[in-house]
């Protein structure tokens, strides 16, 4: 299986709601990084860190929240993701949208680190009590 399958894969789990999909690509010393700025920032190493605070985080605080894959790029060790976050915050009733890229390295064929790249402003805004 090629790196792209291997993120294609992550996106169809994604689609079907398949969190033990997602999940399997990475393995107990993957990085995954959320942007500065976003809500669930930082830097978590192994599933089960990025189910419990990236994943879970969102399940907890949001509706409906999807990743819609633009386009898929191969770049040999490096395959980037472009598309769209889209979610409904449960709190305040607020929807947004944003642009957003993946970056998933590779060494060996295994995944060794995610690293997302988003306009968190309308997260932040859609998630603000006012």
């Amino acid at each position: 299986m090629s790196n792209l399958d291997i993120i294609a894969a992550h996106y169809a789990a994604s689609d079907r709601g398949d969190l033990a999909g997602m999940l399997a690509p990475l393995g107990p010393d993957t990085t995954w990084t959320e942007a500065a700025g976003f809500p669930y920032a930082g830097t978590y190493t192994g599933p089960e860190e990025v189910r419990d605070n990236v994943f879970g985080a969102i399940a907890k605080d949001w509706d409906g929240y999807t990743f819609t894959l633009g386009d898929l790029l191969d770049a040999g060790d490096t395959v980037i993701g472009l598309g769209t976050y889209q979610a409904k915050h449960r709190e305040t009733g607020r929807s947004f949208t944003a642009r957003v890229a993946h970056v998933w390295r590779f060494d060996g064929g295994k995944v060794t680190s995610f690293e997302q790249i988003v306009d968190s402003v309308p997260v932040v805004e859609a998630m603000e009590n006012r």
